[in-house]
């Protein structure tokens, strides 16, 4: 009888991988990201941060405003993967409050935020088969030097909270990144 050491799998995601559904060639983990909150009904064109208005209609890359009375900032909700170094993220968007948002944008530039939250909002973009159509209460924290805001699910008993919390498999980031078009040619 012989004994042996079973090898530690690869990295999957050392280096870089093809990619099976949108056929690139991609470094270390993917992330994914929304480019504007889902109930956005307007064509994706960004205007500079700068020129943020608190009527009408606005969507900048970090910042939204619908019809003068939603407000909505661009976050990452993280969520770890076993065995890995760096988190999933998902750069998505959350509603805030008219009061946090001009906080937010106040303090924006140089992260010298009146109140440090965590601020309520609601993630207001759907996450594989995690988030429905229907938004995710969630706590909303400012983060310094011109970082997006962090997420964290606000219902502890959510799947996503409990993903948050305790991690994922990589297999489990495959399957995520597979509902969206995106896994390695060699896996199934």
């Amino acid at each position: 009888m012989s004994w042996f050491r079973r090898a530690k799998p690869a990295n999957p995601f050392a280096g870089s991988w093809a990619c099976a559904g949108c056929g690139e060639v991609h470094q270390g983990m993917m992330d994914l990201a929304a480019l504007a909150p889902d109930p956005w009904s307007h064509e994706r064109i960004q205007e500079p941060n700068s020129a943020v208005r608190l009527d009408g209609d606005f969507l900048s890359e970090d910042f939204c405003v619908m019809s003068g009375r939603h407000f909505f900032v661009r976050a990452v909700l993280e969520i770890p993967v076993h065995g890995q170094a760096e988190k999933f993220g998902f750069g998505c968007w959350s509603t805030l409050s008219r009061a946090n948002f001009e906080k937010y944008l106040d303090g924006f530039d140089n992260a010298n935020f009146a109140d440090w939250g965590p601020w309520t909002g609601w993630l207001c973009n759907q996450l594989e088969t995690y988030i429905g159509t229907d938004p995710e209460g969630v706590h909303v924290h400012p983060q310094p030097d011109r970082q997006r805001p962090t997420l964290r699910v606000a219902n502890p008993d959510h799947r996503l909270a409990i993903d948050q919390e305790q991690g994922i498999s990589v297999e489990r980031l495959w399957e995520i990144l597979r509902f969206y078009g995106h896994a390695p040619a060699n896996r199934g």
